[in-house]
């Protein structure tokens, strides 16, 4: 039996992993800076309004909608209202997650060997999710010049033959940078001359870290061109386990509406989202303005104090305006794997290398700013001690 490529990613296990299984394996008590998971990063759900949420008798019957259902999609409308942002139910698609809304969007803009963009340094979910796909992945250039900005020579170099669309990820994962208000015109001109479908993540364009007049802000209000902005539960509301995601669309009145049709039909083949969220999606979204706040200042507390304590050290970290990640640049006295497996070994620190996510040079750690204070607190003090 041979299994198709799609799924040929290798199994080799890497010494960080190794590491770690043998750390677990003798119940070390390992102190994670890589946490991502906001329901293990003890904050204070509201429970009960989560819970009853879900007990909506109309998840007891079948009424499947492509799009998703209204009462969701206004629900959804409603959130954006809150953020001056005019985004009507009619032009939103729903997913179970951002991961399916690429999916999705591949699906409708793409033939297999076709091409996206995507920025570096960023999540490295894109190879897989493109792969799965049979789509190429041509990286562009973030640079780093005191704050992130798109290297616009970088990006031009990495038009290739049969690009389709253009990633953006606003605020950037992990580099926290916000696209600026200067940047955003030259962005459309660039995927107007090419026919590119602009494609921008926001799922975390709700945790700026302060406020800063240059940014950009959503773009689900660019209307020059093809835009799917995609954003859902698992960050807006902390709530990964609800699996609901969705994607705005806006563009020119003629592609938008063939957009929405492709996606409508692309959504009735799966009719992936589950009744029950989206019945509750109003209360859901709700509850979780408790807890987006709730992660606001615990990760610009984490961002307070993490620069504090390292102010003077040998190590710095790098701007980051939103997001849940800190960047501390380390001395290359050792490489960046060196450095994780020096922390995890000697201090039972886990950090994430910056390699993870196709820095272009080293040496840098990624630590999560969701990471619970005292956790957080003491793996900082960890880390310098170790540096």
């Amino acid at each position: 039996m041979r299994f198709s490529s799609r799924i040929a990613w290798g199994a080799e296990v890497n010494p960080m992993t190794k590491l770690l299984r043998r750390k677990r394996a003798e119940a070390v008590e390992i102190l994670d800076l890589t946490i991502t998971n906001p329901t293990r990063a003890d904050f204070n759900y509201p429970a009960a309004q989560i819970l009853d949420s879900l007990h909506d008798p109309r998840s007891l019957s079948y009424d499947p909608h492509p799009a998703g259902l209204l009462s969701a999609r206004e629900a959804i409308a409603e959130y954006y209202v809150e953020k001056d942002l005019d985004v009507s139910p009619e032009r939103l698609i729903l997913t179970a997650s951002t991961s399916e809304a690429y999916s999705y969007l591949f699906k409708l803009l793409t033939e297999p060997d076709d091409a996206v963009l995507v920025p570096t340094p960023s999540y490295p979910l894109f190879e897989h999710l493109a792969g799965m796909e049979r789509v190429r992945i041509e990286p562009y250039p973030l640079v780093y010049e005191g704050t992130w900005r798109i290297n616009w020579e970088g990006l031009e170099a990495a038009v290739m033959s049969r690009v389709r669309a253009l990633i953006l990820v606003n605020p950037n994962n992990p580099t926290g940078s916000f696209l600026k208000r200067d940047e955003l015109p030259k962005l459309i001109a660039f995927c107007r001359a090419r026919e590119l479908a602009l494609i921008v993540d926001e799922v975390f364009a709700d945790y700026s870290l302060r406020d800063d007049t240059r940014r950009a802000g959503s773009l689900t209000d660019v209307d020059e061109i093809l835009t799917f902005c995609l954003s859902g539960l698992s960050k807006v509301a902390g709530l990964p386990q609800m699996k609901l995601g969705w994607i705005a669309v806006n563009g020119p009145r003629g592609l938008r509406e063939q957009a929405l049709e492709g996606l409508e039909w692309i959504a009735d083949t799966y009719l992936s989202v589950a009744a029950p969220v989206q019945c509750g999606a109003k209360a859901l979204l709700a509850a979780g303005a408790v807890v987006r706040a709730e992660i606001q200042r615990r990760t610009r507390a984490n961002l307070t104090f993490l620069q504090a304590a390292i102010a003077s050290s040998a190590l710095r970290v790098l701007e980051v305006e939103g997001g849940w990640s800190a960047i501390l640049e380390v001395p290359r006295v050792r490489t960046e794997e060196e450095w994780t497996l020096k922390l995890l070994e000697t201090s039972n620190t886990l950090l994430q290398p910056g390699f993870f996510y196709d820095f272009d040079h080293e040496a840098f750690l990624v630590v999560s700013l969701l990471t619970a204070p005292p956790v957080f607190e003491e793996g900082v003090r960890r880390i310098l001690s170790g540096s």
